[in-house]
């Protein structure tokens, strides 16, 4: 009994000790920031401002990647990372100078963040009605290796029509449904991050960075979906190929609840909720096509019109509907999640306006060889940086008459950034979005996905060129009848 209450009892100059340790941790924190700060404005980093910026982003960086052996949230050092990078911009130019760049590039990250928390939204309040039923009892099987492939497919055509973030936090919220053990989900959910990413990687709607190349009017629609296609799919297969000989054997589900009267009663919602959810997620492409609006405001919109619907078909249920409401679920969504969104983008948005990435580009450009290359490389630095300044760097660079549209620079970079993405876990919105929600770290993303998502993206990049090589496009079209 002594030993049992020796071991849960703390003691007292223990406590103390304890006390002591954090009160001396805070006051270092309290003074390392300001002077920090300090530093940074003074004139003796003002000439080398972008060394400090690219020794604060490594440092940011790597505290990230080792989250679980620091002990520190990355999003807090997302976040400090990008106070101090812009702090940089600042002592290297003027506050005039600076601020105009700075609220630009929060409009730019401000719409991003609007759309995860619309899309994040809209998921949670058809979680809450159960809506995500209808799709999880047609999914029966319970093989390891039927439902990669099948979770592998239904995401790669999901994310071509809406886009991989969405694709991907609708498709992390499913398995939630049919996998009950968090560690497996993590792996189907790096498969979601790969398939998501090169589902929307040969649709002009499916990613951010096509969706640049074609709005600039480097890639047309049709053409790059008929030339992208086989290559993001065998970029699919291939990934899946490789994780499918590590698992065996079925998995459990969770349990789910016996219907009853209650459940009976759910039924008409839980069909309004889920029709109604998922259009408001498929009308984001659509509202973008009809109003030449940002996609946030499509989401936003069928968001505000998915709250409307659920405050009336909830109005007279006193029994869980406040559980069900926008305004729990808006309580319930990863805020932390957003704000490390918020934190890596200002801070990749700091090296973009101080000219390194195009720096990097150009350097590319110099040292490799040939323009393939180039475009490969860039698809394998978006799995560090962020691959649209990347590809907006790379669309300033070359001219648009010496590659005109649908040139194969720009099918190519189009591809190569979107599954370069996969092959780290922060180098995409759809793996920093699995990241916090299903708690994945680098290094297991690293030991359990890089793989396969290298695998992937070099055999992907491999079938397109050889199909250029060849021209199947225009093989296919001189058949008879085609």
């Amino acid at each position: 009994t002594f030993c049992a209450g020796q071991a849960n009892e703390e003691h007292p100059h223990d406590a103390g000790e304890n006390a002591f340790n954090d009160l001396l941790y805070c006051l270092a924190v309290f003074a390392l920031v300001p002077i920090t700060y300090g530093l940074l404005l003074s004139d003796q980093f003002e000439t080398n401002g972008q060394i400090v910026s690219i020794a604060i982003f490594m440092i940011g960086y790597g505290a990230i990647v080792f989250e679980d052996i620091l002990k520190l949230n990355k999003s807090a050092v997302s976040l400090i990372m990008a106070s101090f990078m812009w702090t940089m911009v600042t002592a290297s130019s003027t506050v005039e100078k600076t601020l105009p760049a700075l609220t630009e590039k929060l409009g730019d990250v401000s719409e991003i963040l609007f759309f995860l928390l619309g899309a994040m939204t809209i998921v949670e309040i058809v979680d809450s009605h159960e809506g995500f039923k209808i799709v999880t009892n047609f999914i029966r099987t319970t093989s390891r290796r039927q439902l990669l492939w099948i979770i592998g497919f239904v995401t790669f055509f999901m994310s071509s029509v809406l886009d991989n973030l969405t694709s991907t936090i609708v498709m992390v919220s499913l398995l939630r449904k049919l996998i009950d053990d968090p560690e497996e989900r993590k792996l189907y959910g790096g498969t979601i991050v790969i398939a998501a990413n090169a589902g929307g990687a040969w649709t002009p709607i499916g990613d951010v960075t096509t969706t640049m190349l074609w709005i600039n009017g480097n890639i047309s629609g049709l053409t790059t979906m008929t030339d992208l296609f086989l290559p993001s799919m065998v970029s699919l297969l291939v990934s899946l190929a490789v994780v499918t000989p590590t698992l065996s054997g079925d998995l459990k589900r969770p349990e789910v609840s016996q219907p009853g009267v209650e459940e009976v009663g759910m039924e008409n919602k839980r069909q309004i909720v889920f029709w109604g959810g998922l259009g408001a997620l498929v009308g984001v492409p659509i509202f973008k096509a009809a109003t030449g609006l940002p996609p946030f405001m499509g989401m936003v919109c069928g968001l505000g019109t998915l709250w409307v619907i659920t405050d009336y078909i909830n109005r007279g249920d006193d029994q869980n509907s406040d559980f069900r409401r926008a305004e729990s679920a808006l309580q319930r969504i990863d805020t932390s999640s957003v704000l490390f969104f918020l934190g890596i983008l200002l801070s990749v948005g700091a090296l973009e306006h101080q000219g390194l990435l195009r720096v990097l580009a150009e350097k590319l450009d110099t040292v490799l060889p040939n323009l393939d290359l180039v475009a490969i490389a860039i698809g394998l630095f978006s799995a560090i940086i962020d691959n649209v300044p990347l590809v907006a760097a790379s669309m300033g660079m070359y001219d648009a008459t010496q590659f005109p549209v649908d040139s194969k620079l720009w099918q190519l970079i189009a591809y190569c950034a979107g599954t370069g993405g996969s092959i780290f876990v922060i180098g995409s919105a759809a793996g920093v979005a699995l990241m916090g929600m299903e708690k994945t770290d680098f290094f297991w993303y690293l030991r359990r996905i890089s793989f396969p998502a290298l695998a992937g993206f070099f055999a992907g990049a491999g079938v397109y060129l050889a199909t250029q090589a060849v021209n199947i496009p225009q093989l296919v079209a001189g058949l008879p009848g085609v």
